[in-house]
């Protein structure tokens, strides 16, 4: 930890190099308060320049504001500058690396795409900004399309309003997935050269290309192919309601559905266009509580079928259909419900281009969500990869068909998006949707139908928010020190501590609880948020489809209530 002198110098060379004014202005401020005696901000101070935001596998996010440990120009300017080093490193001699550069609507979104695209021309990598602010799987399409080195998309996804990121992607024998270890090891040590050796008004900055419109025009037409060119028992007309959240999701996804086929859905006109203050949502994330009250209203009105949101950066996808039980008349699937049916469509479809061979291909999903998929996969003998968490890993399972995650994030076209794209699972599930009403069925019964083929799968979360990460810290190394012996009444048969790696997976800072009754429990920090996370899956394959249902729903909320109490929720 900084002294207080030594932090207040700290704070003034950073002050030195900014090129916002904004936070310039916050921070001579800090400084002058931190120098008159101010100890609560003396405090403040401390925490922005004693750490400093971490690069690694899920890139950068932070609150933006000014200081090392906070999103703004000079991290992100540090940032460029330390990627385009490891770029031109690894370049092939005589080569010249490139990076495709995208942005969505936040704040700061645009500045930190344009710095980051002159601080990589200047320092000899071809930049590609990308024509306006679009969803981040239009630049995990396009660093595959364009053919570069990498790409970088400046987002934060579903964070709080005041909040930036900066993800990064590879090519070539990447195929456009995220960065993984060592590559993010390797980048964040040419970020902190960059950092302890240079001055950001120094870097030298170049001219970058824009890319053209038929980068988003390509990513519209592949997109569309999602959905079936000419289903054979015809497609019916549903009465579809869509939320961009506030984000940028809504102008390339109107374009998409309208490129295969579907009626343009009614729209929550107060969060269809992008609005960096999300003036209508405390968290933009289609989880939280609240977040789809308006689409839920909206779709009231209009008696619609079926809700579809995307998150702000338009690459995750939350679902809601009619049920009568609920106090809005609908009920949100979760995302190990969809990522169960849309599963199952991929398997159907491998199986039906196969013919009497038999599919082949690879259904994934991370370790915290169901293990729904994996029972289909078995079913139709297809292989099934379990990955940590991140699409970072789903996307590099061999022989990926499809591949998803339970925080709502869905891959099902790898042939052209190496990462969860909320659009195209937008047009995937659509097109499974208007078929199964031509069929005179619905998701609802399809749903059922699952049920009554593979089990009943039941699942829950507890989330603990913490302003203290310590406290995180303090319940893991407490689950390894003191193991409990059963949970709700169940007791545990075997923990499987994945912090030195298990089987194929790479170490990861994960408990997972196997239960006497085939139950699990997974405990692991959010890699993006300040949450510990729990995850509860059970099963029932006994009995009719209510009975499985009921069994496995009692065995999550035993499982939940007693993590409850283990974790202080």
């Amino acid at each position: 930890m900084n002294t207080d002198a030594t932090l207040l110098d700290s704070a003034r060379a950073w002050l030195g190099q900014d090129p916002d004014e904004e936070t310039r202005a916050e921070l001579q401020g800090l400084i002058d308060a931190a120098t008159a005696g101010d100890t609560g901000v003396l405090a403040d101070l401390h925490d922005r320049f004693d750490e400093r935001l971490a690069f690694g596998t899920a890139g950068l996010r932070g609150e933006i504001a000014a200081g090392p440990n906070r999103m703004n120009r000079v991290l992100v300017s540090q940032a460029a500058a330390g990627l385009a080093a490891y770029l031109v490193g690894a370049a092939e001699p005589g080569t010249t690396p490139s990076v495709v550069i995208g942005y969505d609507g936040r704040k700061n979104s645009a500045v930190f795409a344009r710095d980051t695209a002159e601080l990589m021309a200047g320092a000899g990598v071809r930049a590609v900004l990308l024509p306006r602010l679009l969803p981040t799987p239009v630049l995990a399409f396009a660093v595959r399309h364009l053919d570069v080195s990498a790409g970088v998309m400046v987002t934060a996804s579903h964070n709080p309003p005041n909040d930036n990121g900066y993800k990064v992607y590879l090519g070539g024998a990447n195929h456009g997935s995220q960065i993984v270890a060592p590559v993010d090891g390797a980048i964040a040590e040419q970020i902190l050269r960059v950092a302890a050796e240079g001055h950001v008004p120094s870097l030298p900055r170049g001219a970058f290309e824009t890319a053209a419109e038929d980068v988003v025009d390509a990513y519209v037409a592949a997109t569309a192919a999602v959905a079936s060119a000419a289903p054979a028992e015809g497609r019916a007309e549903l009465s579809v309601v869509y939320t961009a959240m506030h984000g940028v999701g809504w102008e390339t996804a109107r374009r998409v559905l309208g490129a295969a086929g579907f009626a343009e859905p009614h729209v929550v006109a107060a969060q269809i266009e992008p609005d960096a203050a999300f003036p209508t949502v405390a968290f933009p994330n289609p989880e939280e509580p609240g977040a789809m009250d308006l689409a839920l209203e909206t779709a009231a009105a209009l008696g619609a079928e079926l809700i579809i949101a995307n998150d702000p950066d338009a690459d995750r996808l939350a679902v809601a259909i009619p049920a009568a039980a609920e106090p809005s008349g609908y009920r949100r699937l979760s995302g190990n419900e969809l990522g169960a049916l849309l599963g199952w469509r991929a398997a159907r479809e491998a199986a039906e281009e196969a013919g009497d061979s038999g599919p082949t291909g690879t259904l994934a999903c991370s370790i915290v969500s169901s293990p729904a998929l994996q029972a289909v996969a078995s079913r139709y003998g297809l292989d099934f990869a379990n990955t940590l968490t991140g699409f970072k890993w789903v996307s590099r399972a061999p022989g990926l068909i499809f591949g998803f995650e339970e925080a709502l994030g869905y891959l099902v076209n790898p042939g052209t998006v190496r990462d969860k794209d909320g659009i195209s699972a937008a047009v995937a599930l659509l097109d499974l949707a208007s078929q199964l009403k031509v069929s005179g069925s619905s998701l609802a019964a399809h749903l059922e139908e699952f049920t009554a083929t593979f089990g009943a799968y039941a699942s829950s979360q507890v989330s603990v928010r913490v302003t203290d990460l310590s406290r995180i810290a303090e319940v893991m190394r407490a689950f390894r020190a003191d193991p409990p012996v059963e949970i709700g009444g169940i007791r545990v048969r075997q923990i499987d501590d994945l912090g030195e790696g298990f089987g194929a997976l790479p170490p990861s800072d994960v408990l997972r609880i196997w239960l006497e009754d085939g139950s699990r429990v997974m405990v692991r920090p959010s890699g993006t948020e300040p949450k510990l996370k729990v995850y509860i899956d059970a099963s029932s394959t006994d009995g009719s489809v209510a009975e499985r249902e009921a069994a496995a729903a009692a065995t999550v909320a035993a499982l939940e209530t007693g993590m409850r109490t283990l974790v202080g929720a």
